[in-house]
């Protein structure tokens, strides 16, 4: 399937919710605007950084700004908590997205979608609710992961898309990438990772990982994903497949590299992400500290550092 996605003049990124955050490190630039939660000029609270990713995503072309979520935080009121302090206004958000059904990327639905305070479409893999997921310690040591509730959305007031194919959103300017194929011979998704299907105990693939794009005019695609429990080299090559454009501007979005069986991943990962030559490369959330810093020494003129609360702004 191959779609074409529109071009805009900028993409802005502003993160409601991440693992990390600075409130003094004072390295704004032209790209990155760091939070400044002020009330009555006023510095009365901190930004909430926790386990989890939420982001608001503005598209602008010409005079006409569209507006999304993709993705709502680990906690009830974290991701909201931080859209109040930051002062935005969501009721300018026309859509939703969901990148996979883990909790820290769900949990925050609920509340955060009462900030907008009008129905719109969510859309997302039908993987996503798949249940009980959890993770095999050993045979006897199950640790049970929260499953994503059918009702939630419903409370949430959202209409639910669901697809495995790519899906364009907000007049074809982003795709949602859906469905995402694990070519690579290292990225092989989680291990000790299962589901019951059918009441049997199955390995999870995590189909439901998936990523959004858009396409910035004469620099390239922006790639923001949730866990890229799919690999990330694997969800750039297929926004390219799928858009037809071949230079990449951003990648962005958790990695997931943390840990120790994500270790051997790491090198091949930083390979693949330098062979893109990106523009602007950016994990956040599960990519994991020594991850991290790993693609800040091999890509230092490429790496911005993201935060809860951080506004990016990349132009044409």
């Amino acid at each position: 399937m191959s779609i074409s996605l529109k071009e805009v003049d900028k993409v802005e990124i502003t993160t409601l919710q991440d693992n990390y955050i600075d409130l003094v490190s004072r390295d704004n630039t032209e790209v990155v605007f760091r939070a400044m939660p002020l009330k009555d000029m006023e510095i009365k609270n901190s930004v909430l950084a926790e386990h989890g990713f939420s982001s608001l995503v503005t598209l602008t072309s010409g005079d006409s700004a569209r507006n999304m979520i993709f993705d709502f935080g680990f906690s009830e009121n974290g991701a909201a908590f931080n859209a109040e302090a930051l002062n935005l206004d969501l009721s300018v958000v026309e859509a939703y997205a969901l990148s996979h059904g883990h909790m820290d990327h769900f949990g925050g639905m609920v509340n955060l979608t009462k900030l907008a305070g009008k129905k719109a479409d969510l859309v997302l893999h039908p993987e996503c609710f798949r249940k009980p997921r959890y993770v095999k310690v050993t045979e006897d040591f199950k640790v049970v992961l929260p499953s994503f509730p059918r009702e939630m959305p419903k409370k949430a007031g959202l209409n639910v898309v669901e697809t495995v194919e790519p899906y364009p959103m907000l007049s074809d300017t982003l795709l949602f990438l859906g469905e995402i194929p694990k070519k690579t011979d290292f990225e092989k998704g989680m291990p000790n990772f299962y589901y019951e299907k059918d009441g049997v105990e199955t390995p999870d693939d995590i189909i439901d990982d998936t990523a959004i794009v858009a396409n910035l005019k004469g620099k390239g695609l922006v790639i923001l994903s949730g866990c890229a429990h799919s690999g990330i080299v694997n969800t750039v090559n297929h926004a390219k497949e799928v858009t037809g454009v071949d230079n990449v501007h951003v990648i962005m979005g958790g990695f997931h590299l943390t840990g120790p069986d994500m270790a051997p991943v790491v090198p091949p990962t930083i390979k693949g992400l330098k062979g893109f030559n990106p523009n602007y490369v950016i994990p956040t959330h599960c990519t994991g500290r020594d991850s991290i810093m790993k693609i800040e020494a091999e890509m230092p003129d490429q790496f911005i550092l993201n935060m809860s609360g951080t506004k990016l702004t990349f132009a044409a």
